[in-house]
């Protein structure tokens, strides 16, 4: 009995797959278009990839590791740290803003 059903089943595909080259014989000699998927250019899913680099591009520019070599912060010299006035204190400053703000 299951004999019966696989040949069945195998003349059924015969003849699927025998319409359907004819049909694709049939649409390729009709002239129309055969459409196919291209790849994409990109190698990393970060469209910043595909544009050129720049000069002076900041950390965008590939050496992002560089920011943390820069130098110790700027510490003034004795004379000038002299010569800068001294800031106010809490309560003159309080005074200060009553004074603009009243």
């Amino acid at each position: 009995m299951s004999n019966i059903f696989s040949d069945l089943k195998s003349k059924a595909t015969r003849r699927k797959s025998a319409s359907a080259s004819k049909n694709t014989n049939d649409n390729t000699n009709q002239g129309e278009p055969a459409f196919s998927i291209q790849p994409h250019p990109a190698k990393s899913n970060d469209p910043a990839d595909l544009n050129p680099p720049q000069a002076g591009g900041g950390l965008r520019r590939g050496h992002a590791e560089e920011a943390f070599h820069a130098r110790d912060p700027y510490i003034p010299s004795q004379e000038i740290q002299d010569s800068l006035e001294q800031p106010l204190s809490r309560e003159e400053l309080k005074a200060q803003s009553a004074q603009l703000n009243g």
